[in-house]
């Protein structure tokens, strides 16, 4: 089947208990802590989550939003692309995480909601492969390009590339592996705040790529699917610039959901050329971007799965 790049909707989760996760922060060098009670942070985090939602609704962009649970606390379950995937062809994907905190966001709750409404056929749980050691976390490792059956992945403490390629087998997709890494050398912790594939356009870091065959692999490979390459810096790949999403409304438009911050790092040349191929849409969400050491991409599921 010849597979749509963009999802038709999008899954989301109210976080309970956002917080700063001391679990993630060794491998995460995005997450900072702020001043302020946590009472107060889960208040900021849940009027951006919601504001978020609206935006999303306003431009006729299909949400579907599941509700944490306060216990057992969950710091991070407002990013819920690390743990499960839900493909075109009716695979659903669940993958295994790194910390412990974070492998209670699975929710098999979840999962029942989405095969009630969408034709799920079958579910590839690589969850177990915790036990192994063996870490892929979803779509902050994997940057599907769904047309062109590829999946780009850096190496990491989170990405295991023997694990990377099993997936990729079950998929029939091709791996492309590479290293990314930040000023200091030390590897990128997902692949999803390096580089962010739409239908037509691919933003990419090359700074943070640092081997001269890893860059032509990626440039070549780009420009064989036909993308536009728009290059951001480290300054920018640190304002979240990589962590792009690219989806449809319900009368087919094109957004590229982003946060603020990463829309205020934009270069106006940079802003035309994601322009000519789609609407950006700025998302703020200080508190969660900051504590969370992730943004709006890691906010958001795609769902691709056609609807019952």
């Amino acid at each position: 089947m010849l597979f749509q790049q963009l999802p038709h909707s999008v899954f989301m989760v109210r976080p309970a208990s956002f917080g700063f996760n001391e679990q993630t922060a060794t491998s995460n060098s995005f997450q900072k802590s702020m001043e302020g009670d946590e009472a107060h942070i889960r208040g900021k985090a849940l009027e951006e989550f919601d504001a978020m939602v609206n935006l999303l609704r306003d431009n006729a962009i299909e949400v579907l939003v599941f509700e944490d649970t306060k216990d057992p606390v969950k710091p991070d379950a407002v990013f819920p692309n690390n743990w499960m995937s839900v493909h075109e062809d009716g695979k659903l994907l669940l993958y295994p995480m790194l910390t412990a905190n974070r492998r209670m966001e699975r929710r098999p709750e979840f999962v029942q909601i989405l095969r009630d409404k969408y034709q799920i056929k079958d579910i590839l749980d690589f969850s177990g492969e915790e036990r192994n050691k063996r870490i892929v976390e979803g779509t902050g490792s994997l940057i599907f390009d769904h047309v062109n059956k590829l999946a780009y992945a850096s190496r990491s403490e989170r990405t295991d590339e023997s694990l990377v390629r099993d997936i990729c087998k079950k998929l029939g997709y091709e791996p492309l592996l590479f290293d990314a890494v930040d000023e200091e050398g030390k590897a990128i912790y997902h692949t999803n705040v390096v580089m962010s594939i739409a239908d037509q356009f691919a933003v990419l870091c090359l700074d943070a790529i640092r081997k001269d065959e890893d860059q032509e692999l990626l440039l070549a490979s780009l420009a064989k699917t036909g993308h536009k390459v728009i290059a951001i810096s480290y300054a920018q790949l640190k304002a979240f610039a990589g962590n792009m999403f690219a989806v449809k409304n319900k009368q087919g438009e094109t957004f590229v959901l982003l946060s603020q911050t990463a829309f205020n790092s934009l270069l106006p040349g940079q802003v035309d050329a994601i322009t000519q191929f789609a609407d950006l849409l700025p998302i703020s969400i200080p508190t969660i971007e900051t504590l969370g050491g992730g943004s709006v991409r890691c906010m958001v599921g795609g769902i691709h799965a056609p609807k019952k």
